[in-house]
């Protein structure tokens, strides 16, 4: 997933080719941040435990992937992309041995209802108040390619919860996100691992942390930046300023493709989007600093290069 810089969009006039971008990366990038805390909180990791898996193992697959696990392992880490083959199939293994994907799901969304209530309890009638609205905005984009987000958008919506629902709307417009975005790669040539060293640079991480924080080990790490050598993206292993010239064109051109829902939506309505949970950032942000640590769910930060 990518992540987007959250300046308003006020430098553009109102619908203009330009503002659609910048909202569209400022939408993607609230979306984000409502959803990414789930999947480290520690709540959710505890419903999953009981179900029977021990400490919660590959609760991050299970749950996020669950409406597309039934396809089968290498769907699912087709659709992944980025993270390591061998994690997603522990995970799902796991998740076959000792439960159901549809619990994994359930206590999952359980999760999600007592985390909105408990952090961030400002935002969750007024969410609540557009879900019907952004499930037509989801239903709105097109499902060629797009996997993932066509097994969540298939799945149980929980109507009679309004702010779960909502949420559950928003990430499967974060999926279709995704599933654009790797499109994207897969068309550069750009393998998961080179993506995630690219990813670094841009926003910032310190060298390769984030294609090993997906399972990536040396030999794989030194084949990707080869590769990005070879496209004369890397000087001295560092991404150099034609690689992020080239990082920023992929972030551009999933922002633009991005704008779909969003359109859909109208400005107006993903305006008020934005401003519903954008403020509460740092709060949303900090469940995954406390629970997994500052650099975790990277499509949800700020850049941090100077």
């Amino acid at each position: 997933m990518t992540s987007s810089s959250n300046t308003p969009p006020s430098s553009a006039s109102p619908g203009s080719a330009t503002q659609w971008q910048v909202l569209s990366a400022q939408a993607s990038l609230a979306s984000h941040r409502l959803v990414g805390w789930i999947y480290w909180d520690p709540n959710a990791i505890k419903r999953y435990t009981a179900l029977g898996v021990e400490n919660g193992l590959g609760y991050y697959i299970a749950s996020r992937c669950a409406p597309l696990a039934s396809a089968g392992d290498e769907v699912v880490i087709a659709a992944c992309y980025s993270i390591h083959a061998d994690f997603i199939r522990l995970a799902l293994r796991l998740a076959r041995e000792k439960t159901t994907f549809e619990d994994a799901y359930r206590v999952r969304n359980e999760a999600v209802v007592q985390g909105l209530n408990e952090f961030v309890p400002e935002i969750v009638v007024a969410l609540g108040e557009m879900a019907n609205e952004l499930w037509q905005a989801a239903e709105s984009l097109p499902i060629s390619g797009r996997a993932l987000y066509a097994a969540h958008l298939g799945w149980p919506r929980c109507e009679n919860q309004p702010a779960l629902s909502a949420w559950l709307a928003i990430n499967c417009i974060r999926e279709w996100r995704g599933d654009t975005h790797w499109a994207i790669l897969a068309a550069h040539d750009i393998s998961g691992v080179q993506a995630g060293l690219l990813h670094d640079a841009f926003l910032g991480y310190p060298g390769d942390w984030i294609p090993r924080s997906r399972g990536a080990n040396d030999a794989q790490l030194d084949e990707a930046w080869s590769l990005l050598d070879q496209r004369g993206y890397v000087t001295d292993r560092k991404i150099n300023s034609a690689g992020l010239e080239f990082r920023q064109q992929l972030e551009d051109s999933t922002n633009k493709l991005a704008e779909h829902a969003w359109r859909n939506l109208g400005e107006e309505k993903t305006q008020k989007f934005c401003d519903l949970v954008l403020p509460h950032s740092k709060t949303l942000l900090s469940r995954i600093d406390k629970t997994a640590g500052e650099n975790w769910m990277p499509a949800a930060r700020d850049s941090r290069r100077k």
